[in-house]
């Protein structure tokens, strides 16, 4: 992978590579498929530029399935989105997603990983607890469309028992 970041086992035909300008429209394509409030292609495009962002796409055959990104800031690892196209959700491939993200966390030295899911998306939260990350708080009617609370759950990734 380039940077030297690592990528979770996939399947044949599939890698992770880091984000690059040829993702910016499929990825703006993901937020309007897979989420009520996308963000914009120049919302995505920013993020590219952004010193402290690392997002990753999930290709099959070279075309771009999935994304996932995250700021990290002072040791502290703030995961913006993860998507994967419908069409190929409930084959793991959200998993390795996660999965390059914690890696890439770990490699940065970030002390812990944090993200917001909505409070009715039983199946993130469930990934999410899978891979080590739990419960921290509510963040009240964060999310629109429709109006909903947000779980807000970490992963520490250190073994630091004063953390």
């Amino acid at each position: 992978m380039a940077g030297g970041e690592v990528s979770a086992a996939l399947p044949p035909g599939f890698q992770i590579v880091r984000m690059g300008e040829g993702h910016i429209d499929r990825v703006a394509e993901l937020e309007r498929i897979c989420f009520p409030v996308p963000w914009t292609r120049r919302m995505v495009a920013g993020e590219l530029k952004n010193p402290v962002a690392r997002y990753f796409a999930l290709e099959r055959e070279s075309v771009c399935i999935g994304y996932a990104g995250m700021h990290l800031v002072a040791g502290e690892g703030y995961i913006t989105n993860i998507a994967v196209d419908p069409s190929y959700r409930r084959a793991g491939l959200g998993r390795a997603l996660l999965e390059t993200l914690v890696e890439c966390g770990r490699r940065r030295a970030a002390d812990f990983l944090t993200l917001e899911v909505r409070q009715s998306n039983l199946t993130a939260q469930e990934l999410y607890r899978s891979m080590g990350f739990a419960e921290a708080g509510v963040r009240r009617g964060y999310y629109d469309k429709p109006k909903e609370d947000a779980i807000l759950m970490t992963r520490v990734l250190h073994d630091d028992p004063g953390f």
